[in-house]
C-alpha cells in the first residue's frame, strides 16, 4: 500500500473530510485543509453555477496563504467531488473549472468516465472513485481511477451494503494502490482500523457536519450529537439511490421510516430542484455518530480524532 506524495506528505492524520451534499462549502473545507486532512466539497454546492469559480480561488488562495505563514504545517491538498452521471448537465462546466485551478484531487460519483480522467491527468492531479462492490472498483481502474474509495455500510449518504471487512479484502486481493475506507468512521480508533484492515486513508463526513464551519442549521447538528447508530435509516427514497439518513428528519416530513416506499432508480437526480430540497430537509447520516457528543471547531475535531489515533496506536503496540 502507498500513496502519492501529495497525499503522503501533506497529512497530518490520514483521513479525507467526504464531501458533503449542502453542507461542505469553503470555511469547513479551507478548515478541513488546515487542519492537516484532505477537504472536500461537492461542484454541485456551488449555485449558481459560476459559483464554483469563486470557490476555488478562495480556497487555493487562502490555502496557499496558509502555506506561507505555516511551512511547518503546511496545508492539506483539497478534493472536489463530480457526480459522473447523466443528470448532471453541469459535469463538463464544472470539469473545466477544476482543470483551470488544478485541484489536487477529484472524486468521481455514480459514474466512471475515461475522458475526465484524462482531464484531471493533464495538470497532475489524482482521481479517486466512489465504489460499493467489486465490479464497480474494477471498472473505475480499468477507465484509469487512481485511487479507490471503498464506500461500505453504515456510511452515510449514499453508501453501499458491504461490510468494510468484506469488501477492502476482495478490493486487496488484487489492487496495492491508494485505499480509501468509508463507513461509520467518526474516532481516531476507527480512523486506526480502517488502515489496519487494508487502507491508506479514512472517510470521515458525518463528523464534520457537527463542527461551527459545516453550511448546517443547529437543529442538524444537534440531531447528529443526540444521536446513535440506530437512528439511521437506508432507503432510495429521495434520490433513487440507496442512502443513510437521520430518522429523526424523515420523521419531522411527516413519514414513517418504518414503511418508506422504494423510488425509481431510473429517475436519479443530483442536479438540484427536488434532490436539493430532498437532502435540505431529509439528513444524510451515518452510523458512527455515537461518538459525536458535541458541536467543535473543525480543528477541534481533529485534534479529538489524532489523539485517539494515536492513542489507539500505542494500546496496540503495548499488547
Amino acid at each position: 500500500m502507498s500513496l502519492p506524495d501529495l497525499l503522503r506528505n501533506r497529512l497530518r492524520l490520514p483521513v479525507i473530510g467526504a464531501p458533503l451534499f449542502i453542507i461542505s462549502q469553503p470555511d469547513l473545507v479551507i478548515e478541513q485543509c488546515k487542519a492537516g486532512v484532505v477537504g472536500a466539497f461537492p461542484a454541485l454546492n456551488a449555485r449558481p453555477p459560476a459559483l464554483l469559480d469563486e470557490w476555488l480561488a478562495r480556497i487555493t488562495s487562502e490555502c496557499a496563504s496558509w502555506d506561507s505563514a505555516h511551512p511547518e504545517a503546511p496545508s492539506a491538498p483539497f478534493a472536489v467531488n463530480q457526480i459522473v452521471h447523466k443528470s448532471n448537465d453541469r459535469l463538463d462546466q464544472d470539469l473545466q473549472l477544476c482543470v483551470k485551478y488544478k485541484a489536487p484531487v477529484v472524486i468521481t460519483s455514480l459514474g466512471a468516465r475515461e475522458d475526465v480522467n484524462r482531464a484531471i491527468h493533464s495538470y497532475g492531479g489524482l482521481v479517486f472513485h466512489d465504489v460499493i462492490h467489486v465490479a464497480h472498483a474494477h471498472k473505475a481502474v480499468e477507465k484509469g481511477a487512481d485511487g479507490l474509495i471503498a464506500v461500505c455500510t453504515g456510511a452515510g449518504g449514499h453508501a453501499g451494503v458491504l461490510s468494510p471487512f468484506a469488501l477492502v479484502q476482495e478490493i486487496r486481493a488484487w489492487w496495492d494502490g491508494p485505499l480509501v475506507v468509508a463507513g461509520a468512521i467518526a474516532s481516531g480508533r476507527s480512523v486506526l482500523a480502517a488502515r489496519a484492515m487494508g487502507g491508506d486513508l479514512a472517510y470521515i463526513g458525518s463528523a464534520f457536519i457537527a463542527t461551527r464551519e459545516a453550511n448546517a442549521s443547529e437543529a442538524y447538528k444537534k440531531a447528529i450529537v443526540e444521536g446513535v447508530a440506530a437512528d439511521i435509516v437506508y432507503t432510495n427514497l429521495f434520490t433513487g439511490v440507496h442512502g443513510n439518513y437521520l430518522k429523526a428528519s424523515i420523521v419531522a416530513a411527516g413519514l414513517d421510516p418504518q414503511n418508506l416506499p422504494v423510488s425509481d432508480p431510473s429517475k436519479m437526480d443530483f442536479g438540484g430542484g427536488a434532490a436539493a430540497k430532498a437532502w435540505r430537509d431529509i439528513w444524510g447520516c451515518g452510523q458512527g455518530i455515537g461518538t459525536v457528543r458535541e458541536v467543535v471547531t473543525v480543528a477541534e475535531l481533529v485534534e479529538r480524532l489524532r489523539r485517539e489515533y494515536d492513542g489507539a496506536k500505542r494500546a496496540l503496540l503495548a499488547l
